[in-house]
């Protein structure tokens, strides 16, 4: 059974994520030379057709449990990050993607295998800061909330612990008097 979550942001993405592409990609055509020979169906139109199918596909909502984020133009990518897992949210900034008027906003997470990579990288998003500062105050507020069920736990634990200390007691008496037990 799936948990309910209600829905906090859903990130809007800067079209110009759409140029960006675009020109990022052709770059590194140019540069390799199995990449020549497709510059010429890249710049003929298949390039903007690609660009603009990958903007089309772009999706990112904050809950007030996960970071849930689409992309893809053939393959789909689908991440769901729970908010308790993300350990660092990071701004990138270039001169590339400032020329674009672009930010990628880097998300890591617990567990993580390579410690250079991320989960998630968020390219575009519109008012990145605010979207950030909610992320973290998502955060934050998720943590408060599991912070009362870890003091039942607390609780709970005392409660047993005297329990056995009770019966501990019971049992030493039980040895002292002699009833059978050696």
């Amino acid at each position: 059974m799936a948990l309910q979550s209600n829905l906090i942001q859903q990130a809007a993405f800067n079209p110009k994520i759409k140029n960006y592409l675009f020109w990022i990609i052709a770059f590194y055509l140019t540069i390799t030379l199995i990449g020549i020979p497709f510059l010429i169906f890249w710049f003929l139109g298949y390039g903007k057709y690609i660009s603009k199918r990958y903007f089309d596909n772009l999706k990112c909502k904050l809950t007030d449990r996960h970071l849930m984020f689409s992309k893809g133009v053939f393959f789909k990518v689908e991440k769901t990050i729970p908010l308790e897992n993300i350990q660092d949210l990071t701004f990138i900034d270039n001169p590339f993607l400032k020329y674009f008027d672009l930010r990628i906003l880097k998300i890591k997470t617990a567990g993580h295998s390579k410690p250079e990579g991320s989960d998630m990288k968020l390219v575009g998003i519109m008012n990145a800061a605010d979207f950030k500062d909610n992320v973290l105050q998502q955060m934050a507020l998720q943590k408060s909330v599991n912070q009362p069920e870890s003091l039942q736990i607390e609780a709970s634990t005392k409660k047993t612990l005297s329990i056995l200390m009770e019966i501990r007691d019971s049992l030493n008496e039980i040895k002292k008097k002699g009833f059978g037990l050696k």
